[in-house]
C-alpha cells in the first residue's frame, strides 16, 4: 500500500507542477499575440487587476468548438486558453463572464485543490490494490478465507470512493468559480448566457480532440456520449444557469461597482 501510495503521490505532484504545460500541449495551444486580440488582452488585464492576481499568458486552441480553460499551480504560474470557436461565437459581455470564471479558478487555486483530491483518491485506490495483491500472495488458508470477502468488497468499493471524491470536488469547484466569476463582473446573467450558448454550440461542434484527463479544466465539458452524465466532472449546465440567475437577484440587492459590457461579435480569429 505504501508503494502504491508513494507512486500515486509522485504522479499527482508532477501533474500539479506541470499542469499548464501538459494541458497546453495536449490541445496544441499556441501563444496568442496581443496584436491579434487586443480586446481580449484588455478584458483579461482588467479582470486580473480586479481579482488582484498577475495577468496570465493567453493561448489559442485551434478548435472551432467554443470552450476555454485555465491551468497552472497558482496565480503566479497560470495560463488561460481559449478556443477559436469561443472567440468567434460570444460577444464581449459573455466573454467577460467566461474569462472571469477561469480567472476565479486561478485565484482560488483550484488546481491545487484538485491535486490534493487526486492524491487522496490515489491513496484510497492504493489500499484496494494492496489488498488485491495481498489476497493473491499472502496469508494462510484460514486467514484468506476469513478476510477474502471483506477485502474483495473493499477492492470494488475503493475505486468508487476515489472517483466520487474527485467528481464531488470538481463539481463544487465549478459552482464556486461560477459565483466568484459572476461577482467579479457584477453580471451573473452574462456568464449564464455564455454557458447556455457554449453548451448548445458544443453539441453542434464537438471538440475535435477530447482528452478525458483534461476535461475537468474546461468551462463546459468537452466530452460527449458515455463520458457525460453521472461520471461528468461538471455540474449540469441547467443547474449552473439557474444558480447564476438566482445570484443575479441577490446581487441587485447588494452594492457593487458597475461593470462595462459590450455587444456584437467579439473576434474573427481563425
Amino acid at each position: 500500500m505504501v508503494a502504491f501510495g508513494l507512486i500515486g503521490v509522485a504522479i499527482n505532484i508532477g501533474a500539479y507542477w506541470f499542469s499548464d504545460r501538459l494541458a497546453l500541449a495536449v490541445h496544441r495551444a499556441t501563444p496568442l499575440p496581443e496584436r491579434d486580440a487586443p480586446q481580449l488582452y484588455q478584458i483579461v488585464g482588467e479582470l486580473a487587476a480586479r481579482a488582484n492576481i498577475p495577468m496570465p499568458p493567453i493561448y489559442l486552441i485551434p478548435s472551432d468548438s467554443p470552450n476555454a480553460f485555465a491551468a497552472g499551480r497558482g496565480p503566479g504560474h497560470a495560463v488561460v486558453a481559449v478556443t477559436r470557436g469561443l472567440l468567434a461565437l460570444v460577444d464581449e459581455r459573455e466573454l467577460r463572464g467566461v474569462l472571469a470564471h477561469e480567472l476565479s479558478h486561478v485565484k482560488n487555486r483550484d488546481v491545487l485543490v484538485a491535486t490534493i483530491a487526486a492524491g487522496l483518491a490515489g491513496v484510497i485506490s492504493s489500499l484496494g490494490h494492496a489488498l488485491q495483491w495481498g489476497l493473491l500472495a499472502g496469508g494462510d488458508r484460514r486467514e484468506k478465507q476469513g478476510s477474502a470477502l471483506a477485502s474483495l468488497a473493499w477492492i470494488v468499493v475503493a475505486p468508487l470512493i476515489a472517483m466520487i471524491l474527485q467528481l464531488a470536488i470538481s463539481r463544487a469547484r465549478e459552482y464556486g468559480a461560477d459565483e466568484a466569476g459572476a461577482r467579479l463582473t457584477n453580471d451573473p446573467n452574462g456568464l449564464a448566457d455564455a454557458l447556455a450558448k457554449l453548451e448548445a454550440w458544443s453539441a453542434y461542434r464537438p471538440f475535435e480532440r477530447p482528452a478525458p484527463a483534461t476535461a475537468h479544466l474546461f468551462i463546459v465539458n468537452p466530452l460527449r456520449g458515455a463520458f457525460r452524465g453521472l461520471l461528468s466532472t461538471h455540474p449540469p449546465i441547467e443547474d449552473r444557469i439557474a444558480r447564476l440567475h438566482r445570484l443575479d437577484g441577490r446581487i441587485h440587492h447588494e452594492w457593487m461597482p458597475g461593470t462595462p459590457t459590450g455587444i456584437g461579435g467579439f473576434s474573427s480569429i481563425r
